[in-house]
C-alpha cells in the first residue's frame, strides 16, 4: 500500500465547524439561510461561503482571530495522528474550505505545516472578501468548489497511491467520491450513504490511527 492522505480541518480537526461557530457569533439572521443552501447543495460552496463572509466587516478580522483560538476544539489524537504520518513517511495535506486568517494560527502549535490547502481573506475592503486560490480543475463536476479537493487530489495523487480522505460536510463529498479509503463522520456519513460511497466512521484521530495500522500493517 502506498498511501497518501487528504484531511479536512473544519469539524474534522477541530471538533466544531469553525464558519459556522464565527457566523453565529458574529453574523446576522441571514447566515443561517446561506448555510442551509449550502448543506442542502442549493448554493455552491464558493459563492455561499464568500457571501457568508460578506456579511462581516473587515474591522473584526482581529476579534474573529482571537474567537476561533478560545473556542476551537482540536479533536482527539490529532498530535498523535501527525506523528504517525511523519513516523511512517505517509503524506499529509490538510485541505479545507476553511479560511487561512484563522486556520493557520489553530494549527500552529502542530506544525510546521508545508502542505495546506485552504481559501484566502482579504481585509482592504469595507467587508471581508475570499478569495479561491484553489479553484477546480476541468474534471471537477462541481464547478463551485471554492478550495476544490478533487482537483487537488487529482494533482498530487496517481494510480499507484491509495488515496484517503478524512471529512465531515459537503465539503468533503466531492473528494470522497474519488477516494480509496474514507473515514467519514456527521453530515459526510449521510453523504456516503446516499451516494452508496464506503466508508469508515470515526470519532477522534485514535480511531483513524488503529485502521491505518490494519491498512499498512504497521505499528506505532
Amino acid at each position: 500500500m502506498n498511501p497518501i492522505i487528504f484531511c479536512d480541518f473544519d469539524g474534522t480537526i477541530t471538533e466544531s465547524d469553525n464558519i459556522i461557530m464565527i457566523m453565529e457569533k458574529f453574523a446576522s439572521a441571514e447566515a443561517n439561510e446561506i448555510k442551509n443552501a449550502i448543506l442542502n447543495e442549493e448554493l455552491s460552496i464558493q459563492e455561499g461561503v464568500k457571501q457568508l463572509f460578506s456579511l462581516l466587516p473587515s474591522s473584526l478580522k482581529d476579534e474573529i482571530i482571537s474567537y476561533v483560538l478560545e473556542n476551537a476544539k482540536i479533536r482527539e489524537g490529532f498530535g498523535e495522528f501527525i506523528s504517525f504520518t511523519q513516523k511512517h513517511d505517509i503524506p499529509l495535506y490538510i485541505v479545507s474550505g476553511g479560511i487561512d486568517f484563522f486556520l493557520h494560527p489553530v494549527l500552529e502549535p502542530y506544525g510546521p505545516f508545508e502542505n495546506i490547502f485552504c481559501n484566502h481573506a482579504e481585509f482592504s475592503g469595507e467587508k471581508i472578501n475570499i478569495v479561491y486560490p484553489h479553484s477546480c480543475d476541468d474534471l471537477c463536476s462541481s464547478q463551485g468548489c471554492g478550495c476544490c479537493k478533487p482537483s487537488i487530489i487529482r494533482s498530487l495523487s496517481d494510480q499507484d497511491m491509495e488515496t484517503i480522505v478524512i471529512g465531515d460536510s459537503i465539503t468533503d463529498l466531492q473528494a470522497a467520491k474519488l477516494a480509496n479509503h474514507v473515514f467519514a463522520r456527521d453530515l459526510l456519513i449521510k453523504k456516503c450513504e446516499q451516494y452508496d460511497i464506503p466508508y469508515q466512521s470515526f470519532h477522534n484521530f485514535y480511531d483513524i490511527i488503529n485502521k491505518l495500522e490494519e491498512m499498512i500493517e504497521v505499528k506505532i
